[in-house]
């Protein structure tokens, strides 16, 4: 066979240029080995072959030799089904690790453990009593049984303020009022606004012919951090007018539309697949509590490039949000415009998210414990303790140890000892209960049975020890005691379960670094791997050369 003269030159050329871009490639993976969320690149090739004979005089196809090597494209090192499953653990870490700060703050008022706290307290105005029941009518230790109970109402007043502060602070995480920082709603409004205009960006870019590599491990950042808010799943399609469909005029019926998927030759075969770059879409995944089956449903927040720049990517919308009621509060997901769906609004009672800070946030302020449905007929169960949990149990403990201290004291004939501090008409509760300005003034004392207050104490001091109905048939200091063990129990529970969603996080981390990270000794050997193909390459474009100078300057010297 007779070969063509510079065949071979394409071949070692092809060589020499892979090698280069491999080399390239890897100087920017080392360069970028400690950028965060730089994803491992690599360059896609394949074996050039031929479709035409490349010499009129050859002995067959039987021994034909390629071109060389095509550079086909630079493209990431990446695994969708790790980016899948470390979305959704990110989504359960967001979740417990916001509930646990708000536990955390919750423990700071309730939590009795190490200080001195309401227990404490009723264990003091028992531990007077049983010293006044032997005084009679001695006003030092009747003022000192005040001086008790006083010290016992502002620790529950200032228990229920802690919670309604720490009320406020989570309504600030959400809607970001009163604080100079984006709330959680801002900072994913903005990161959708981002992710939509970056699907834009890079379509744009790779119909041009240009990857965009950078962009992309920009975009798959956002999508990390919106997975920790709320529970995403990200797909990837080709836009209406390269889907391979197309709605018949004048019907609703779709058809298949080949043309937008392969280019035809004039004679109307195939050729080629068109090359047209995926669009990504991310969904909110949700319960509605109206069904009863509960089932999984999605909501479109960002549709690929579909319709104009702002029309493919949603919004998220505080609604009722009040800081003098913050459990009132309510988020609202307006989907895509170009998506054609219509809004959602989750809540304790609304739509429920899988997991997410978001969802901790709302049931913290929105749920109160009871293990009912959240609606009637709902399959989502109202499960959380939240701040309306505690809140309540504190009303609860408030009210009753006034009206018990109250009603002994007027059966010795006296007024109130305990009202509503604001407005002593009004119903006591945590935030409100004080002592009376008649018993502050004296206009008002313990009660007296003949002329002796004893049997007033003596009631007071049984109703101390005895247990009630009303609180779950404890005794005052035995409530506030479950309380605080209610609350560590919920606490230790929330920690077991973020340390077990941040240890498989992390493992999952690990698997998508292994694949995607870019490793020193990996990036170190390629090196040497690339620049041996290149040198081989160089030899190899050298010998080449050698055997044509021999065949052109050598041939037909013999006999001259």
């Amino acid at each position: 066979m007779i070969r063509a003269t510079f065949s071979g030159f394409s071949t070692a050329f092809s060589a020499l240029q892979a090698s280069q871009k491999r080399l390239d490639i890897v100087g920017q993976n080392l360069s970028n080995m400690n950028t965060q969320g730089y994803t491992r690149q690599q360059l896609e090739t394949s074996s050039l072959n031929y479709s035409n004979p490349i010499s009129r005089y050859m002995n067959g196809s039987q021994i034909a030799v390629g071109f060389g090597v095509s550079m086909d494209k630079v493209s990431q090192i990446r695994d969708p089904y790790l980016d899948a499953q470390y979305r959704a653990q990110i989504n359960k870490s967001g979740y417990s690790d916001t509930l646990q700060s708000a536990l955390d703050t919750l423990s700071k008022a309730l939590d009795e453990s190490s200080i001195d706290g309401i227990r404490t307290a009723f264990d003091d105005v028992q531990s007077t009593l049983t010293n006044l029941q032997d005084k009679g009518n001695d006003s030092v230790y009747e003022s000192e049984l005040r001086s008790r109970m006083q010290s016992l109402t502002n620790l529950l007043n200032d228990a229920a303020r802690q919670i309604e502060a720490a009320e406020k602070a989570e309504l600030s995480k959400l809607d970001g009022t009163g604080t100079s920082e984006q709330g959680a709603v801002d900072k994913v409004n903005d990161i959708l606004r981002q992710i939509g205009n970056l699907n834009h960006q890079i379509k744009q870019n790779q119909v041009l012919g240009q990857q965009s590599l950078e962009l992309l491990d920009e975009r798959n950042n956002l999508l990390d951090e919106l997975a920790s808010y709320i529970p995403i799943e990200v797909t990837y399609f080709k836009d209406a007018e390269h889907d391979g469909k197309m709605k018949v005029p004048g019907s609703t019926d779709i058809v298949d539309a080949p043309k937008e998927l392969y280019n035809y030759d004039s004679k109307g075969n195939i050729i080629s697949r068109k090359e047209w770059p995926d669009d990504l879409k991310v969904e909110l995944v949700y319960r509605d509590t109206t069904d009863p089956e509960g089932t999984t449903q999605r909501l479109t927040l960002i549709n690929g490039t579909e319709g104009t720049l702002g029309s493919n990517y949603g919004k998220l919308t505080p609604v009722d949000s009040n800081p003098a009621d913050p459990t009132a509060v309510s988020i609202q997901f307006t989907p895509a415009s170009s998506s054609g769906e219509t809004s959602k609004k989750a809540s304790a009672t609304g739509i429920q998210l899988a997991s997410g800070s978001i969802q901790a946030s709302l049931d913290m302020l929105g749920k109160k414990g009871t293990g009912d449905p959240v609606a009637t007929g709902s399959s989502v169960q109202d499960d959380v303790r939240g701040y309306q949990y505690y809140m309540k149990r504190l009303d609860e403990l408030a009210s009753h140890f006034a009206k018990i201290m109250n009603d002994a004291n007027a059966e010795g004939g006296q007024g109130k000892l305990l009202t509503n501090r604001t407005d002593p008409a009004a119903d006591i509760t945590a935030l409100t209960i004080g002592i009376s300005k008649e018993w502050v003034n004296g206009t008002v004392q313990l009660g007296k049975k003949d002329g002796s207050s004893k049997d007033t104490v003596l009631s007071m001091l049984n109703n101390m020890k005895k247990t009630h109905a009303e609180l779950g048939n404890k005794s005052f200091a035995d409530y506030m005691n479950n309380v605080s063990t209610i609350l560590a129990n919920d606490s230790s529970s929330n920690i077991n379960a973020l340390k077990t969603n941040v240890t498989v996080l992390n493992s999952i981390q690990d698997s998508r670094d292994s694949i995607s990270g870019v490793s020193l000794d990996e990036e170190a050997s390629n090196m040497m791997t690339y620049l041996s193909a290149y040198n081989a390459a160089s030899r190899l474009m050298t010998a080449l050369d050698e055997a044509l100078n021999t065949l052109i300057s050598g041939t037909g010297l013999v006999g001259r």
